[in-house]
């Protein structure tokens, strides 16, 4: 019942937004107010209607977290992010790992906010240093059902693209896409 007073209050609801504190430049050192309207959210709420397991609900987390950061970077200078901090420089807009934890978990309580997330819940970021000098952040969700954590990272690819979603062991052992 939930669930369909918030698709009839989201389809049948004037324009509305929803304002989150992003932030990027490294470390953090400039937040933005960003601003997504009504429309952005129900496309977003497009990737959650047909999901009836955990694993759909992570794929569809991995889609929302590019349309999330598409729609931030209309906001900001964001979208000039590359994947990892190599390739950054010194544009503006640039985001390390921190800004991106923080980003992606602001996302993802968005979402849980919003009842699309049935089969997960959001927890507080999380730190690795597998070699011990690489320290490296990343959201993350656990599995209602089982308990399983899972890592959330957008870093890894440019701006706009899918998150990669990996269980926390892995991600902790130093799992990157790149493997």
């Amino acid at each position: 019942m939930r669930v369909w007073l918030l698709l009839l209050t989201l389809y049948t609801a004037p324009s509305w937004a929803v304002n989150v504190d992003i932030c990027y430049n490294y470390d953090c050192a400039v937040h933005a107010n960003v601003r997504f309207t009504s429309t952005q959210i129900r496309d977003i709420r497009e990737l959650f209607i047909t999901v009836t397991t955990s694993q759909q609900e992570r794929d569809a987390i991995a889609l929302a977290m590019g349309l999330f950061a598409g729609y931030t970077a209309q906001q900001t200078p964001t979208g000039n992010d590359k994947g990892g901090n190599v390739n950054d420089g010194d544009v503006d807009g640039r985001m390390d790992c921190m800004d991106h934890a923080h980003n992606t978990t602001a996302y993802l309580q968005l979402l849980k906010r919003f009842g699309f997330l049935a089969y997960h819940d959001v927890l507080s970021p999380v730190e690795r240093a597998p070699l011990l000098v690489n320290v490296h952040w990343g959201a993350q969700i656990m599995e209602y059902a089982s308990g399983d954590k899972f890592v959330v990272d957008t870093w890894f690819r440019d701006n706009g693209a899918p998150a990669v979603i990996y269980p926390l062991e892995a991600w902790l052992q130093g799992a990157s896409p790149d493997e």
